[in-house]
């Protein structure tokens, strides 16, 4: 899609949606955002462009609440993700678009599933499972620009508090973020697209912030699992009509 209004309107929408998420319920922006940023820019730019917001976002969140990270979980799931992040990024440069949507839809779709259903997975419990989290979530965050899920089922088997995940998904997802842009890239985008960016993620924040005490918590989190699984199920959807 070119510079058009209606494309710079679209991005702003999008990217607003997902700061405005992300804010309120402390995770979610690439699930909400990652499926439409795929179908408006492309595969390979919607990803970085989700990575290098969802990475900004969570350095701003991580500001007030770095004292409440736990080193101990969170070494194994950030040096798995570090390794598998290059395997991510090779896998989607060999397959065609169609193929990529296709995966990218996919692993949204089966990851809101999962999540909730708040899988119960011996698999995901220890330090084995913070390694295997960590693994998973790095391959997805650079595939597919949507890295949280497996540590968020992590915490759901690690018996951890909303209070306790937030500050250690921030922290998660300032690493792999940044691991996920240095093997992928920063997003191609003219300067008036970035200004679009900066103010829509800045406008959803404001918003997130304001709505955060007066939604609760069980229906903010149902409606960024109902956005994102629409989101995925279209990508999917797309990917089989390109094929």
């Amino acid at each position: 899609m070119g510079y058009t209004v209606a494309s710079e309107a679209l991005l702003a929408g999008i990217v607003l949606l997902g700061s405005c998420v992300q804010w309120l319920t402390g995770m979610g922006f690439a699930l909400v955002a990652v499926p439409a940023l795929v179908l408006l820019l492309g595969p390979a730019q919607g990803v970085v462009l989700a990575n290098c917001t969802c990475g900004a976002i969570s350095v701003v969140g991580l500001a007030s609440g770095w004292r409440q990270v736990r080193p101990a979980a969170m070494l194994p799931l950030c040096a798995a993700a570090a390794c598998t992040v290059p395997a991510g990024t090779w896998t989607t440069r060999q397959l065609p678009e169609p193929v990529l949507l296709l995966l990218m839809g996919g692993l949204v779709t089966i990851a809101v599933l999962l999540v909730m259903r708040g899988a119960r997975l011996p698999a995901l419990r220890g330090t084995k499972g913070a390694v295997a989290a960590g693994a998973v979530g790095g391959f997805m965050n650079s595939a597919a620009g949507v890295g949280g899920p497996p540590v968020s089922l992590y915490a759901v088997n690690a018996g951890w508090t909303v209070r306790e995940f937030v500050p250690n998904a921030q922290f998660y997802g300032v690493v792999v973020n940044v691991f996920s842009l240095a093997v992928n890239g920063v997003p191609e985008l003219r300067a008036g697209r970035w200004v679009t960016v900066v103010a829509a993620m800045v406008t959803g924040g404001l918003i997130g912030g304001w709505l955060a005490g007066r939604t609760s918590e069980r229906r903010a989190r149902l409606m960024v699992l109902g956005l994102a699984l629409a989101g995925g199920v279209v990508t999917v959807g797309k990917g089989l009509v390109g094929m």
